[in-house]
C-alpha cells in the first residue's frame, strides 16, 4: 500500500519529485483538481493510490494540442477518462441551449476550459497519441450515456458513448470497486479485452463474436437503429434497462449498434458501511491543488460538508440516480463521520460550521428495507409513490448522528444543506422535524415539491401538493413554537413532461397566493438517461406506455416565464401564456393579476 501524498501529482515536476519513471494509471478530467471526496477524480485517484497504484492526474487539458496529454507520459496500466463532476454538455449550455460563460469547476469560474462531449474528445486524443494503451471511461457523462440515448443538444438519438469513443470499457455508477478490479487484473497480466465480467462496467464486442455466444441470461434491448427510428420502441427500451439497474436482481443488458454490441454487466454491489467509511476517511486535504492561483467556485459550498450515505429510493422521473447510485441506501457509520468532522475542525479556515451532512436526500440516512439485501429494490413499485409500508422511515439514526456531531469541540453549527424529503418526515414520529428546526436549519430549508398539479407530480413521481401543504403547516407550527423565523425554500420546475401552460398558471397562482420566493426555478433540461428525458423525446411514459404532453420550443420559454412573472423581462411571454390559456383576466391592475396592462408586475 502506498503512503498517500498531500496531493496527487498533476505535473511533470511533481512526477519527478515522487521519483516515478511512470505512472500506473493516469486520470484525465475536465475539472480542475480539487482534493475533496465530493469530486470524482480525487475520490478515484485516492482509492487507486490506497490500493497500491501510482496515480497521476491531467486536469483540464488543452484539447486543441497534444502537449497536456503527453506531459505525464504513458501509464503502465490504463488511462481513466472523465468529463468531470457534470456532463460536459450540461456544464457548457443552459436549458435554453445558450453557451455558458462560466464554469464553477474551473479556476476563477472561467468557462471554455473543457470541450463539448469531453469524454469522447479526450479519448480520441489519447488513442491517437497512445494507441496501445487501455482507455477506461467513467464519471457522470459516461455512466449516463452508456446506452443509445436522446441527446438534447443535438436533438437526436446518439449511440452509446462507448460506441462513439475509442475506449476499451466504461465504468458506470460509483466506480470504486470497478477501478480497483480493473487495475488488479491488468496488473496481473490480463489484457483489457479479457475484462468482460466485472460488475458495474460496460464493454463492447464485435457483432461477429456476439452472434457466436449463448445469449441466455441477457436482456436484449432493441438496437440503436430501432430506437433511433421508432419513439415507442425507444420508450420500451428505456423501461427494459431501467428494470435491470439493481445489483441483486439485475441482469446483463445488451444493445446492438451498427458496428459493435454494447454489453452492460450487472451493477456493482453497494459498498458496505466499513468500505464507505474507509473511502471517505482517506486523507483528503479538502482543498484545490496549490498550483491554482484563483479559487474554484465549486469547492466553496461543499468544503466543510460530509457525505453520510449514497443512493436514493425516491426514483423521481427527472433524476438519474437510479441509474447511477441506485435505490439501495448505503450509510456510513456515525463514528467515521465524527472522526471526519474532528479532522475538519483542525483546518485553519474552518469557522465552526459544518455546511451539510447528507447525500442525494439528507434524511434517508440509515433508512432500510428488509428486502434489499436478498431481493434488491422492488421491480414492480416505487418506494415513495406511494410510500411503501415495508420501508423503515425512522429518522432515529440521523438524529443520533446529528447530536454526536453537535457535541464535537470546535463545531458551532451543523446544517442540512442538501435538501430533505418532507414526505418521509410526515411518516416519522421520532421528533425529527423539531430537532431539524431547532438545530440544523440556517434560516432556510430547501425542499422540492417541483409542482402542485396532481397529474404533473404523478408523472414526476413526486408527492401531491396536499403532502407539501401538510409539511409546510407543521414546519411553520414547529418554528412558531420554537420562536424561530425560518423559511422554506421550495424548488419548482417548469415545462416538465405532462405539464401544460394551464398547469404552470396553477403553479404561478399558488406562488402568488402563498407569497413564495421564486428564484429557485428550474426549467426542465432533458439530461441523459432519465425517465423524464425519455418522455420529452418520445411523448410516452416508459412505465405506463401512455402518451404524455410535452412542451417544446416557445411554449417551454412561456412556461418558465410564468414561474418568474414578477421579472420585467418576462412580461411579454407571461401575457402570451395567459392568452394561450384563456386566462386574460389575470392581465390587469387587480391584486390577483400576474401582470399589469401597463407592463408592471402584479402585487
Amino acid at each position: 500500500m502506498n503512503t498517500q501524498p498531500t496531493f496527487l501529482p498533476i505535473s511533470l515536476d511533481e512526477k519527478k519529485l515522487f521519483g516515478f519513471e511512470e505512472f500506473d494509471i493516469i486520470l484525465v478530467t475536465g475539472d480542475a483538481y480539487i482534493d475533496h471526496p465530493s469530486f470524482g477524480t480525487a475520490l478515484v485517484g485516492r482509492i487507486l493510490w490506497d490500493a497500491g497504484y501510482k496515480v497521476g492526474i491531467i486536469a483540464q487539458p488543452d484539447w486543441k494540442s497534444d502537449k497536456d496529454f503527453k506531459k505525464m507520459g504513458k501509464p503502465r496500466l490504463f488511462f481513466g477518462v472523465t468529463s468531470g463532476n457534470v456532463d460536459s454538455m450540461v456544464n457548457n449550455y443552459t436549458a435554453n441551449l445558450k453557451k455558458r460563460h462560466d464554469d464553477v469547476y474551473s479556476p476563477g469560474g472561467t468557462g471554455g476550459l473543457r470541450p463539448n462531449r469531453a469524454a469522447i474528445v479526450y479519448a480520441d486524443k489519447l488513442h491517437a497519441l497512445f494507441p496501445d494503451t487501455a482507455i477506461v471511461l467513467g464519471g457522470i457523462e459516461a455512466s449516463l450515456r452508456r446506452f443509445a440515448h436522446f441527446d438534447y443538444w443535438s436533438d437526436s438519438v446518439r449511440q452509446s458513448i462507448l460506441a462513439d469513443a475509442p475506449a476499451d470499457m466504461l465504468v458506470y455508477g460509483m466506480g470504486e470497486r470497478q477501478v480497483v478490479e480493473i487495475a488488479r487484473r491488468l496488473d496481473s497480466g490480463a489484457e483489457i479485452r479479457d475484462l468482460t465480467d466485472i460488475a458495474g462496467t460496460v464493454i463492447k464486442m464485435e457483432l461477429k463474436k456476439w452472434r457466436t455466444i449463448d445469449h441466455e441470461g441477457y436482456v436484449e434491448l432493441p438496437s440503436f437503429v430501432e430506437v433511433s427510428q421508432e419513439k415507442r420502441v425507444y420508450a420500451e427500451a428505456f423501461g427494459f434497462h431501467y428494470q435491470e439497474q439493481d445489483p441483486i436482481r439485475g441482469k446483463p443488458v445488451v444493445q446492438q449498434h451498427p458496428k459493435t454490441v454494447i454489453i452492460q454487466n450487472r451493477p456493482a454491489m453497494p459498498l458496505s458501511t466499513h468500505e464507505l467509511d474507509h473511502v471517505y476517511e482517506l486523507p483528503f486535504t479538502r482543498m484545490a491543488h496549490p498550483s491554482y492561483k484563483k479559487p474554484i467556485p465549486a469547492l466553496t459550498p461543499v468544503k466543510f460538508s460530509i457525505v453520510s450515505h449514497r443512493g436514493c429510493f425516491a426514483s423521481c422521473s427527472f433524476c438519474a440516480l437510479t441509474h447511477h447510485q441506485g435505490r439501495i441506501i448505503q450509510s456510513r457509520s456515525i463514528d467515521s463521520m465524527v472522526r471526519e468532522v474532528e479532522r475538519i475542525t483542525h483546518m485553519p479556515d474552518f469557522k465552526g460550521v459544518v455546511q451539510d451532512v447528507g447525500g442525494p436526500t439528507a434524511n434517508m440516512y440509515g433508512m432500510n428495507c428488509p428486502v434489499w439485501e436478498t431481493k434488491g429494490a422492488c421491480a414492480d413499485k416505487i418506494c415513495t409513490h406511494p410510500l411503501c409500508n415495508s420501508l423503515d422511515t425512522s429518522h432515529k439514526h440521523q438524529i443520533k448522528l446529528l447530536r454526536r456531531l453537535r457535541e464535537i469541540p470546535g463545531v458551532r453549527k451543523v446544517f442540512i444543506g442538501s435538501g430533505i424529503r418532507y414526505d418521509l418526515i410526515l411518516a416519522d414520529s421520532s421528533g425529527y422535524l423539531v430537532e431539524l428546526c431547532e438545530h440544523h436549519v440556517s434560516g432556510q430549508l430547501k425542499v422540492a415539491p417541483e409542482h402542485v398539479t396532481l397529474h404533473v407530480t404523478d408523472v414526476m413521481h413526486k408527492p401531491s401538493s396536499e403532502v407539501f401543504e401538510e409539511f409546510k403547516g407543521k414546519f411553520e407550527a414547529v418554528n412558531k413554537e420554537l420562536g424561530r423565523k425560518q423559511y422554506l425554500i421550495p424548488y419548482f420546475m417548469s415545462s416538465h413532461p405532462g405539464c401544460m401552460v394551464e398547469d404552470m398558471l396553477e403553479l404561478a397562482e399558488y406562488i402568488r397566493d402563498n407569497d413564495l420566493y421564486t428564484e429557485q426555478v428550474q426549467d426542465f433540461t432533458p439530461t441523459p438517461m432519465t425517465a423524464s428525458t425519455c418522455m420529452y423525446y418520445t411523448g410516452i411514459d416508459p412505465f405506463t406506455m401512455e402518451e404524455v404532453y410535452v412542451a417544446k420550443g416557445r411554449e417551454k420559454r412561456i412556461q418558465r416565464a410564468l414561474m418568474r412573472y414578477r421579472d420585467e423581462g418576462n412580461y411579454g411571454l407571461v401575457r402570451e401564456g395567459l392568452k394561450m390559456a384563456g386566462r386574460e383576466e389575470l392581465i390587469g391592475n387587480e391584486w390577483r393579476c400576474l401582470v399589469r396592462r401597463k407592463g408592471r408586475p402584479g402585487v
